[in-house]
């Protein structure tokens, strides 16, 4: 079956960079697009960024564009989320997500199987 694992959260101060990584298995991951997704306590998940199945078409939620960067490594089955200048509104945990669709999409409708989250916690 599906699994997603994501790891790189933790606590850090603003203005810092924190890296997420998300292992993925049981599903063919160069075929399929992958997405970034947050949910903050009292708050719905949301979007925050994902990439097709090649990795060149890219989607960011306007709050992390300019300051995220999603990329994959099709080769070790590893989807990435290199967050810098990290602000206290990013604290969340962070879920990693399989698309659907080989294209990138920003919808939550769109993707299939989630990881169980890595808690991202920034000081002011």
């Amino acid at each position: 079956q599906v699994q997603l694992v994501e790891s790189g959260g933790g606590l850090v101060r603003a203005g810092d960079s924190l890296r997420l990584s998300c292992v993925a298995s049981g599903f063919t991951f160069d075929r399929m697009a992958m997405g970034w997704f947050r949910q903050a306590p009292g708050k719905e998940r949301e979007f925050v960024s994902s990439l097709s199945w090649s990795g060149g078409n890219t989607y960011y939620a306007d709050s992390v564009t300019g300051r995220f960067t999603i990329s994959r490594d099709n080769a070790k089955n590893t989807l990435y989320l290199q967050m810098n200048s990290l602000k206290p509104e990013d604290t969340a945990v962070y879920y990693c997500a399989v698309s659907k669709y080989r294209i990138a999409t920003t919808t939550l409708a769109d993707f299939d199987d989630w990881g169980q989250g890595t808690q991202v916690t920034i000081s002011s």
